[in-house]
């Protein structure tokens, strides 16, 4: 299976697993909503201190999972980490990317976007893409 083949099934199905390597080589996962941003799996993390960030700012490479709702279909994705956030990305860029970000990962507007700006601000948001090396799942 190649990307472009899961890409459909990565745009429909927002529920997802991503997995990082800690420090002492165990590995750690967390449930993200997620999507399709620009040809790569997408979330975002609205604790930059989190496991799955400090992880992923040491160590880019992850596994990146998605299911479908009745759990019957999967997507895994291998892969690197790419990281974006207010500190290297200008902060009117980042607003416009979260605003993006978040349509591929909900599929609907969010109710409140200015209230959605400032928590993003506040929470200092990270977005996360991963640049598939390996993709494999089951697909009907």
């Amino acid at each position: 299976m190649n990307f472009d083949d899961a890409s459909g099934f990565l745009e429909s199905n927002h529920r997802g697993v991503i997995s990082t390597n800690r420090p002492n080589g165990s590995t750690h996962s967390s449930i993200v909503v997620c999507g399709v941003y620009e040809g790569k799996p997408v979330f975002v993390s609205v604790y930059p201190k989190s496991q799955k960030i400090m992880n992923l700012r040491r160590d880019p490479k992850c596994t990146f999972l998605s299911v479908s709702a009745d759990w019957r279909e999967w997507v895994t994705v291998e892969g690197e980490a790419s990281l974006v956030d207010y500190n290297n990305t200008p902060k009117e860029d980042m607003r416009k990317l979260l605003r993006e970000v978040y349509m591929c990962c909900s599929d609907t507007q969010h109710p409140d976007w200015a209230d959605y700006d400032e928590a993003m601000v506040r929470q200092k948001a990270v977005i996360v893409t991963v640049v598939p090396n390996r993709v494999y799942g089951l697909l009907r």
